[in-house]
């Protein structure tokens, strides 16, 4: 294994409307599009989720496209103090911390019963407890190894979804146990967004929180087109959906790694503390980001039969899989 300290990362790239923004022309061409349409059209990037984020919106008020944006990322900043761990001062950071939380922030009550709730659904084959596996797997690669059986097994012992309780005014986790919900915070972050554009009016938005979201057209009138990262070299457009609206969300080995063979990354099953080994990546397209980024993460552990059967019984959903190459 060659460099592991390094967790590689990889973004997942969209094509945007009809063409792709570069096939546009870039920015300038992209809101001459939307200005053919009496509309006007405004993108806004920053760093969210310990990543790249953006929000595309067009509609027939400046002031009123702006101040939507605005909310977006505000939206994303409460969701963010709910519930990321890459803030230290998050919700969820004090829960792992404390063991306990008072009053829970309810962006934070939202995605916890959604995951366990998915947990439920899945046989635990989605777990939110896993977070324990995430030191033991940085470590050993931090010294060019794969963790052994004892240290997985001590990990393993800390994981398990019902080692949550929530109650009316309280969350209460087992000693030891820690939670991350990296596996649904961009979705859900992508329908709060959506939601707060709406409250303004916006019809025509795409949004990229790190999961995607589109609804209305593209500024020249035509549907959105949403461009999917091939795992083997995340650059290269592998497949478009189109038209796109609603909800995508991706999981693949490629996004976060422990090993340069891409073996072992960030997603874990909570049954071996190992990540699965089936497939390289899982598009699951829904009604909502929240539901895209649980069932692409549940489908990489359960692999593509019972991946494909978890899916289909979700109304709106879809999914596809990329074996492992």
């Amino acid at each position: 294994m060659s460099a592991p300290g390094r967790f590689a990362r990889a973004r997942r790239r969209i094509l945007v409307g009809a063409a792709g923004l570069a096939g546009l022309g870039g920015i300038a061409a992209f809101c001459a599009s939307a200005a053919t349409r009496g509309l006007t059209l405004r993108t806004r990037a920053g760093l969210a989720f310990g990543t790249t984020v953006a929000l595309t919106a067009a509609g027939s008020e400046a002031s009123v496209v702006e101040a939507a944006l605005a909310d977006g990322f505000a939206a994303m900043r409460a969701v963010e103090s709910a519930a990321s761990l890459f803030r230290a001062d998050s919700a969820l950071a004090r829960l792992n911390r404390d063991g306990a939380l008072e009053a829970p922030d309810p962006h934070l009550l939202a995605l916890l019963r959604f995951a366990l709730t998915l947990a439920d659904k899945t046989d635990g084959a989605f777990d939110p407890t896993v977070q324990p596996l995430w030191p033991v797997w940085a470590g050993a690669a931090a010294r060019g190894e794969r963790p052994g059986a004892e240290a997985l097994r001590a990990a393993l012992a800390q994981v398990g979804w019902r080692r949550v309780q929530i109650g009316p005014d309280r969350i209460v986790l087992e000693p030891g146990t820690a939670v991350t919900l990296n596996a649904l915070i961009q979705g859900y972050a992508a329908d709060q967004v959506m939601a707060a554009l709406r409250m303004r009016g916006i019809g025509d938005a795409f949004v990229d929180t790190g999961e995607f979201g589109a609804s209305g057209t593209h500024p020249d009138g035509t549907p959105w087109r949403l461009g999917l990262a091939d795992p083997r070299d995340p650059a290269t457009v592998a497949a478009v959906i189109a038209p796109f609206t609603g909800f995508a969300a991706t999981s693949g080995d490629y996004n976060m790694r422990f090993s340069d063979d891409r073996a072992d990354h960030h997603i874990f099953d909570p049954t071996t503390g190992r990540s699965p080994r089936s497939l390289s990546s899982v598009t699951v397209t829904a009604p909502t980001g929240l539901l895209a980024d649980g069932l692409s993460t549940a489908c990489m552990v359960l692999g593509r039969a019972r991946g494909a059967h978890l899916v289909a019984a979700h109304p709106g959903c879809a999914v596809r899989f990329t074996g492992k190459l």
